[in-house]
């Protein structure tokens, strides 16, 4: 008994609980917005291209900025004050919202909000990374993903029940989620400790990139707007809707759920191999989407589908390279997977809403899954190799 608490106590300590709590309190924040956001566009008579434009730009502004941040912040002796920066700008961009008009002051506003998400995520990875032993990597960054999905589940919630109580007022809605967005910053300001350590020497950008080993290198509001257009002949436009945010909320409960279990086995497995099987299931949903017809169960199985793809991916994609990437370059490294995947994610976004537009949801998430099918294969030959232990 005593044996589980001190192995319990020796990753989950105040860093990684206080990170895991910003993490809930801002992706509540967020997630409220990204639930409503299809919704709301449509009021403004706007397309699914117009929401892939959004999420792409954005995503991809925040992939860069991920890259610079990473490089950056491994000079500095103290990294904390820029991750509370970055949680402050997600917050206030986010509540900007409530300022729309038209769908380029959303696509400023969420651009604002993902630049701090770009900021504060290679910063708020190392810092965990660097408050736990490289043993229990994979507990230490489920947990994280775990406490940022449940924000995920009760901002979606929150969103259901207040969109009836405030009469459908949008501004007021997005107004609100100002206040998990800065209790997130309190969190990181009080919470968390950060480990001392000595600034990377300085260095030209490339001259660190290449300091990577080889091996790191090789290295979904889509869903909400298809469940919406699938279920609207059956259950009609107000019910498609509502049911659309219930299967996003599924989502997400797989995604929690999933995040730690997901680190849990990473600690006792191979991550190549684990992560290779979410890239997998990430096709086999697509597949589902294709070739299954639409109904509540149909739906059902692509969001679970989903939550749990997204959950062993982001978790091992995530411990696997803390693994392969020495403590000092842990900034550089994070912010080079980030903008790695972000580089895809806006490439995708946009292609995915003009191939949704253009030809229907078959060609969209055939796309999809193609691609996923290529990143399982890369993974599934990738020959991690453990950074020595100090």
């Amino acid at each position: 008994m005593s044996s589980n608490i001190n192995r319990k106590a020796k990753w989950l300590n105040r860093t990684v609980l206080g990170i895991g709590l910003a993490s809930l309190f801002s992706d509540m924040s967020h997630e409220v917005a990204t639930a409503l956001l299809p919704a709301f566009l449509a009021t403004m008579g706007v397309a699914a291209a117009w929401l892939g434009v959004i999420e792409g730009v954005s995503d991809g502004l925040s992939s860069f900025t991920k890259m610079g941040s990473g490089y950056y912040t491994d000079k500095l002796q103290r990294r904390k004050p820029i991750l509370v920066i970055g949680y402050l700008v997600t917050a206030l961009g986010t509540a900007s919202f409530a300022l729309a008009t038209q769908a380029w002051h959303i696509l400023i506003g969420r651009s604002l909000a993902w630049f701090g998400r770009g900021v504060r995520s290679p910063v708020k990875k190392a810092i965990l990374a660097a408050s736990v032993t490289k043993e229990t990597y994979g507990r230490a960054f489920g947990f994280e993903r775990m406490m940022d999905t449940l924000g995920a589940i009760v901002g979606p919630i929150s969103a259901f029940i207040l969109i009836g109580a405030l009469d459908h007022n949008y501004s007021i809605l997005f107004a609100l989620t100002l206040i998990p967005g800065l209790i997130a910053a309190g969190f990181i300001a009080f919470s968390v400790k950060e480990k001392e350590r000595l600034p990377v020497k300085s260095m030209r950008f490339w001259e660190r990139l290449k300091l990577l080993p080889t091996e790191f290198r090789k290295m979904h509001s889509m869903l909400i707007l298809l469940a919406a257009q699938k279920l609207t002949p059956s259950l009609g436009v107000t019910g498609a809707a509502s049911a659309a945010v219930g299967l996003y909320i599924l989502h997400n409960v797989c995604y929690a759920g999933f995040a730690f279990i997901g680190g849990e086995l990473a600690d006792r497995m191979p991550k190549n191999l684990l992560l290779t099987v979410g890239y997998l299931m990430a096709a086999a949903m697509c597949v589902c989407i294709i070739v299954l017809p639409p109904s509540i169960a149909t739906m059902a199985l692509v969001f679970v589908l989903g939550g749990t793809n997204v959950a062993i991916e982001e978790t091992l994609e995530d411990s696997l390279s803390a693994e392969l990437v020495s403590e000092e370059n842990h900034g550089m490294a994070f912010g080079t997977l980030a903008t790695v995947n972000g580089v895809g994610d806006f490439a995708s976004s946009i292609v995915v809403g003009a191939l949704w537009s253009a030809f229907g949801t078959a060609w969209a998430f055939g796309y999809s899954a193609v691609l996923s099918v290529a990143g399982a294969m890369v993974i599934l030959f990738l020959r991690p190799q453990r950074v020595a232990k100090d």
